[in-house]
């Protein structure tokens, strides 16, 4: 029993340490572990900090795409107002219930024209439509409602190209409204009063005249 006692004390004195105690390896290769990880956290930068708030961020973000679409959205974005300009100057050019000079909105559109008109004017399409029409004025009677727009064609095409720069500038609008404004000045002076511009014969230049005015007015703004 004495010997079976002191055996046992024996083992358990040589085995004891190696369980309670770390290998040698493992604690070096914890060092090489814990060093790296100090390493990397001083190259990263904190995600929080004392200006940052998630919360905050991502309602910033939500109302910066609302109102991204708001305005994408809008009726009354630059090229729309440019298109109810184009399209009211032809309807002042071909009606006939208005007293205003006609030959004034030949520059206004040239000055208002959305810019793919004017593009297509300009390129090989609007060249070859204008030399056709051109041919057919020789050779035959144009109605004299269809003169100012072919006129209006062949002035956005040979206009230099430093008038053209005012499109879309501010100089441009200002010079817009007011070519407008003395439209819209005698039409309704000579109509003699506003409920008589809204006559049934009227009334497509009257709106149209509004609608002139209006546009460089919004684009002003």
């Amino acid at each position: 029993m004495l010997l079976l006692s002191v055996s046992t004390s024996s083992l358990s004195n040589n085995y004891a340490p190696r369980l309670i105690s770390p290998n040698s390896h493992q604690i070096r290769a914890l060092c090489r572990v814990s060093t790296k990880l100090q390493q990397q956290l001083k190259h990263q930068q904190p995600l929080t900090g004392p200006c940052y708030n998630p919360l905050r961020a991502s309602v910033m973000a939500k109302r910066g795409r609302r109102f991204g679409a708001v305005c994408y959205s809008s009726p009354l974005s630059p090229a729309n107002l440019q298109w109810i300009s184009a399209v009211s100057t032809a309807i002042l050019m071909i009606v006939k219930g208005t007293a205003i000079h006609k030959s004034f909105l030949v520059p206004l559109f040239a000055l208002q024209a959305p810019g793919s008109i004017v593009s297509w004017m300009k390129g090989e399409y609007g060249m070859w439509t204008a030399f056709l029409a051109l041919l057919v004025r020789l050779f035959f009677h144009i109605p004299g409602e269809l003169e100012l727009p072919f006129i209006t064609f062949l002035l956005v095409i040979v206009v230099p190209y430093q008038i053209m720069r005012l499109r879309g500038t501010q100089e441009g609008a200002i010079l817009s409204l007011i070519i407008a404004a003395y439209l819209a000045f005698l039409h309704f002076s000579r109509a003699g009063s506003l409920a008589k511009s809204f006559n049934q014969d009227s009334i497509p230049a009257t709106m149209a005249t509004i609608c002139i005015v209006l546009v460089p007015c919004l684009l002003l703004i």
